[in-house]
């Protein structure tokens, strides 16, 4: 089966980055394209406030979806070093998992990466983990890179 779109979470993170570049590389040796994908939830009113006056012009940072989109903007570095070419950019508000199953419909991938942070935690095993949930709600292929040590 040949992989037309690799849709890879990321949340700016160096492991992460490391599945985006496993997926990159993926997409490059497929000619697929590479949707980088990353889940922000909004700021709270009380906290946005907050950083606004911390941060006075910068505040713009830490709202919306600019914390998403930066990330985004640094896994493409990682992607393009990695050798992908065809690649999209997507910010979902939402939960990381609901976002990823989602982003994954709407562009139609064929394949999900995730990385395996979570996994082998504790707080993973009893609350569950993003890869784990990932594997057990998409709809299409998902791998999951070695990013961490997993100790």
């Amino acid at each position: 089966m040949a992989y037309r779109t690799v849709l890879v979470g990321t949340d700016g993170s160096p492991s992460s980055f490391r599945a985006v570049s496993a997926a990159a590389s993926l997409a490059a040796a497929t000619g697929a394209t590479l949707v980088l994908a990353c889940a922000y939830l909004p700021m709270r009113e009380s906290s946005r406030a907050a950083a606004a006056d911390a941060l006075g012009d910068l505040a713009y940072k830490v709202s919306g979806s600019t914390p998403a989109d930066d990330a985004l903007r640094a896994a493409r570095e990682h992607a393009v070093a990695a050798g992908a070419s065809q690649i999209v950019l997507a910010a979902e508000e939402g939960d990381a998992v609901d976002a990823l199953v989602k982003l994954a419909g709407t562009h139609r991938a064929d394949l999900l990466v995730v990385g395996n942070r979570g996994l082998n935690s504790l707080a993973g095993r009893l609350l569950g983990s993003v890869p784990s949930s990932v594997t057990h709600r998409a709809t299409c292929d998902v791998l999951v890179v070695h990013t961490t040590s997993g100790k």
